[in-house]
């Protein structure tokens, strides 16, 4: 008799199990030799503790239950906001910058038929403590060489500004549930939609032009000064802070490794400014993200700059497969196909609503 797992929950068998420590190991390896230090916290934290980080939809809680003593408690649904309670905490008065790094599962409500799941795990750090851009900078740098490391030297870094679509909707006027509307269309990478919530709206034909097409803008410098061009003081504004962090990484020589994405949003509500999304070209995925989240510790007690990343194993798993493939493809054509095992149960989608985020 089959006996099943809970919705959006899978078994991990021995081989991948093995493959997938091996990951964990090579990243926190590298970390380590980064001068970030491990950090593990408890699963279950107080639900108002997690609140405090103001996550969007795309970090709901997986699992809530009461204790004994009638305490409302949740599953984490990422790493960041318990690791900001840990530096308000256990490091109250250590000297900033402060470099953690961790590997641990966590847990999101999730729709399972979109090929996600509610259980997962995540490597990352959070560099608290240093400002942008060279916090950021730093974060970039580690996260091109963690990808080196995993053996995805294809995979993409994504580059933008969490603040930048909202500065734009303050500067035309659009505010309150039609800003929303149109940050969530955004967040989820539907360009389409988002045309079609703007033609509801009363804009002038150059106002309405700048909110279509800076969000398509992605590519090189050459971008920054496209949307200078679209925009007015206030896209300016944000973009001094991504033209700095561009520039910053281009002289440590990863430039190459990261495309500008004016579109880029990601839907968990504690981001201020910068933010990073991962993919692989094999596989058109999200394999992680982060960003700046300059306003969180400040909800904890200790206010202070913070940036980080997190990779979704599985999903890096997945990508090691299929660039495996692919080379043992193009080196022996007749051999294509028999790579490593490569039955995975969360292959992910474009949208980061059912994973994590530093």
């Amino acid at each position: 008799m089959n006996q099943p797992t809970p919705t959006g929950t899978r078994d991990v068998l021995p081989e991948e199990m093995v493959e997938l420590r091996a990951i964990q190991s090579t990243l926190a390896e590298l970390f380590s030799a980064r001068g970030y230090g491990e950090v593990a916290t408890p699963t279950v934290e107080y639900d108002d503790v997690l609140a405090l980080g103001g996550l969007g939809s795309g970090a709901p809680s997986a699992h809530r239950f009461f204790d004994r003593d009638g305490e409302l408690l949740a599953m984490r649904s990422d790493m960041t906001v318990p690791i900001a309670r840990v530096v308000a905490n256990r490091y109250a008065e250590a000297e900033p910058p402060l470099r953690l790094f961790y590997n641990a599962r966590a847990y999101r409500a999730v729709r399972p038929q979109r090929g996600q799941t509610r259980e997962f795990f995540q490597a990352g750090i959070e560099l608290v403590g240093a400002g942008a851009p060279g916090g950021t900078i730093e974060v970039i740098e580690v996260l091109a060489a963690a990808l080196d490391a995993a053996g995805l030297r294809r995979a993409v870094i994504g580059l933008g500004d969490a603040s930048l679509y909202r500065r734009l909707l303050a500067e035309v006027g659009i505010a309150d549930e039609a800003a929303r509307r149109l940050l969530d269309r955004l967040a989820g990478h539907d360009l389409v939609g988002l045309e079609a919530e703007l033609g509801t709206l009363d804009l002038g034909s150059a106002e309405r032009e700048a909110l279509l097409a800076i969000p398509s803008l992605r590519g090189g410098s050459d971008v920054l000064a496209r949307a200078r061009s679209l925009g007015g003081d206030a896209v300016g504004s944000a973009l001094e802070g991504l033209t700095a962090t561009y520039e910053g990484i281009a002289e440590r020589g990863i430039a190459e490794r990261v495309a500008l994405d004016l579109g880029l949003l990601r839907d968990l509500g504690y981001y201020t400014g910068a933010i990073l999304e991962v993919y692989d070209p094999a596989l058109g995925h999200v394999l992680g993200g982060g960003g700046r989240y300059d306003e969180l510790m400040g909800r904890f007690g200790r206010p202070l700059p913070a940036v980080g990343f997190a990779l979704y194993l599985e999903r890096v798993h997945i990508a090691q497969a299929e660039e495996e493939r692919l080379a043992t493809e193009a080196q022996h054509p007749s051999e294509a196909g028999l790579g490593r095992h490569t039955d995975r149960g969360d292959r992910g989608d474009r949208k980061d609503g059912g994973e994590g985020a530093a």
